[in-house]
């Protein structure tokens, strides 16, 4: 409806505007929106609409050609005759004549979540332009004059302040006289209602695309945003020019996938007679809209997730898995930003005021940001002890308040000894001495390979740039950065999450995936698909693992019962992530990341739910105010991921539990079987000096 009452009012006051072919082609686009076509997912089910989105005009039909006389016999004598004053030489007559072929921009694809729901789409929006009489004839003075008076009527309908240097607006009338001249972008629709209303001849509501992100600052970090390709044309008409600039993606999956986001342009032709006056216009090549990119994202999820970290009212960041198969429901930080302000172009006060904010919104702490993952290390340091042989899960440490490694005393959090204690029970109550004793008896080496297994320490590959590797205590970082290899303080350090260890919320959370899927290290992955208008696949993302550890039983047992503990008993620290109904697991984290008066705590949650089926595995951080010591992991990042999940968790379906029943007898019955047959390789204990 908004479409034909605009067009209405082009045909009314610019009969001859080159703007009402635009709108015819943006009019038929808007009709007929291109939406995606889901079809690798199971759960997916969106709409499709197929069809062209631009129509194109037939071509006229040849002019006849002309007959030839015969030539006669006897030619009759000629009289001369004065020359008829009508008859002038042709390049006079036709001077004004005129042929121009233009390049019309294509709509952007959509980016959708899983199930089809648009994140990122293209709308069809109004300019307004001047548009000046043909042929252009008007003397400066007169060019001038007309000028102003549409900028000032421009002005009262808009209610904007309509910046226009003469100068410029002058040569543009002398250059392309022809062509609607732009004074204001993308109008409100109060703004085309009063231009409809109004009595504006020589002002024109002009047709584009232009890119819209429907749900906000939703998954603001993972879209990305556009950015115009230029300005608007300027100078003399050139031929294959384009009607109004492109845009392409400047950062997330807008610039990964801007290749097959962007379509394929149009064309249309453009005729003036002999007396400057439009003749003839046709769209020979409608524009193709750009191909549709399925993202893993569950939008009610990351909904949900954003939702909650906002209510945090501090920077911080999380990322929900599925432990099956390593696809990324939800990815979020906060805070963030509405992409929709880059469009059609930002405002440098806007731009201004995001990059003064102390929280810094524009920045993706998912993925782009590395912390020191603090006790939540702990599960690495007792996978690679555990799983290698160098400690059984019942040897027992002391877990003293203090103890002295290499002349330096490192403390436990309690300030009391808390007696020997087993893996499960220094796991449950995240005892510092105990890990450091751990971590000192299996040596650097275990501890950084099964680190590097499990992601940590390079980039996770999710298709979005400049992601953050993180850090792992490398022999090679060590003499790079300190010029000596590892010492006992360093690995100590290492073993509890300190030190130079850095690692992403969504490396925690794909190391998650493992421990939750049983060893499996999958690929972490954002995008499903990449498809065509037709909704034909042309390219798709299968679910890969790029590794897998073969974890021993007692190991995975010792593993989810410390996990288990954590969140459900009450000699645990991440009580609140608890969910009625559901077994919560996981491990908190909290550790002083920066330095002097800019020293913050890093808080953080991780693990997976439920504990025997697990939907998911999520990582959340938290970052504590500067040099605020009474952040923990378990009372500012547990609770957020306990909210989360208690709106995102669905109980098992009762056929599915007795199959699940029945499986785990069977596996009961085959652990009791195997026993003997497969016991744990013990290894020697390795100097933390020797060299690799």
């Amino acid at each position: 409806m908004l479409t034909a009452t605009i067009s209405a009012v082009i045909r009314r006051s610019l009969p001859l505007a080159i703007c009402v072919c635009i709108s015819t082609v943006c009019g038929r686009a808007q009709d007929v929106p291109p939406r995606p076509v889901v079809v690798a997912y199971p759960n997916a089910n969106p709409t499709a609409a197929r069809g062209n989105i631009i129509g194109a005009g037939n071509p006229p039909a040849p002019a006849p050609t002309p007959a030839v006389a015969e030539k006669p016999a006897t030619p009759p004598p000629v009289t001369p005759t004065a020359p008829d004053p009508g008859l002038q030489p042709s390049w006079e007559t036709q001077k004004l004549a005129r042929n121009y072929i233009f390049a019309i921009p294509a709509p952007r694809g959509q980016i959708t979540d899983r199930n089809g729901v648009p994140l990122a789409q293209t709308r069809v929006a109004y300019n307004l332009a001047i548009n000046f009489p043909t042929p252009p004839q008007f003397t400066d003075d007169e060019a001038a004059r007309y000028i102003a008076e549409k900028v000032r009527r421009a002005q009262e309908i808009t209610e904007r302040a309509i910046l226009l240097d003469p100068a410029r607006a002058l040569k543009q009338y002398k250059d392309r006289g022809v062509m609607p001249m732009v004074v204001a972008q993308d109008l409100k629709p109060t703004e085309l209602d009063r231009l409809k209303r109004g009595q504006a001849p020589g002002l024109a509501a002009i047709p584009v695309y232009l890119r819209t992100y429907p749900q906000g600052y939703t998954a603001a970090h993972v879209l990305g945003f556009v950015g115009r390709q230029g300005g608007f044309p300027s100078g003399e008409i050139e031929n294959n020019e384009l009607l109004w600039p492109e845009f392409e993606g400047r950062d997330g999956i807008e610039k990964t996938f801007n290749t097959q986001l962007t379509g394929k342009l149009g064309v249309m032709q453009v005729a003036f007679d002999a007396k400057g006056q439009k003749a003839a216009e046709k769209i020979t090549l409608p524009p193709r809209p750009g191909q549709n990119v399925v993202t893993t994202l569950d939008l009610k999820i990351q909904q949900v997730v954003e939702r909650e970290l906002i209510a945090a009212k501090r920077p911080c960041a999380m990322v929900v898995m599925d432990p099956k198969t390593g696809e990324i429901l939800a990815m979020a930080s906060e805070p963030a930003f509405d992409p929709n302000i880059y469009v059609p172009s930002v405002q440098p006060e806007v731009i201004d005021k995001l990059m003064k904010d102390p929280f810094n919104p524009l920045f993706p702490r998912a993925f782009r940001a590395a912390y020191p993952p603090g006790s939540t290390f702990k599960i690495v340091t007792g996978l690679a002890a555990l799983n290698d042989g160098y400690v059984d899960p019942e040897d027992a440490f002391g877990g003293e308040a203090v103890i002295t490694i290499g002349g330096i005393k490192f403390r436990n959090w309690k300030k009391s000894d808390v007696g020997p204690l087993n893996f499960v029970e220094a796991l449950t109550q995240s005892c510092n001495t105990y890990f450091y004793k751990m971590g000192l008896k299996c040596g650097h080496r275990p501890i950084l390979e099964y680190a590097s297994r499990l992601g940590f320490g390079s980039k996770t590959g999710i298709p979005i740039g400049s992601e953050e590797p993180g850090n792992l205590m490398t022999t090679e970082y060590m003499l790079k950065h300190y010029k000596r290899r590892l010492m006992p303080g360093d690995i100590a350090n290492m073993s509890i999450g300190q030190g130079d260890t850095l690692v992403t919320p969504v490396q925690m959370a794909s190391a998650m995936c493992a421990i939750a899927s049983g060893g499996t290290v999958f690929q972490p992955r954002l995008v499903l698909q990449v498809q065509d208008l037709d909704g034909h696949i042309t390219f798709g993302y299968d679910i890969r693992a790029r590794d897998h550890i073969d974890i021993h039983r007692d190991t995975m047992k010792a593993l989810r019962t410390g996990l288990n503990n954590v969140v459900n008993s009450g000699a645990g620290t991440a009580g609140r992530a608890g969910v009625p109904g559901f077994k919560v697991v996981g491990k908190t984290g909290t550790a002083q990341w920066g330095s002097g008066k800019k020293e913050k705590v890093a808080a953080w949650f991780v693990g997976f739910a439920p504990l025997e089926h697990p939907q998911y595995a999520f990582a959340v951080l938290y970052e504590g105010k500067p040099r605020d010591n009474d952040v923990h992991g378990g009372t500012y990042a547990a609770p957020i991921a306990g909210r989360v999940l208690k709106e995102i968790l669905k109980p098992e379906p009762k056929e599915e539990k007795k199959s699940s029943a029945k499986k785990k007898r069977s596996d009961e019955d085959s652990d009791d079987e195997m026993d003997d047959d497969a016991p744990r390789k013990r290894r020697r204990h390795l100097d933390p000096d020797e060299s690799n």
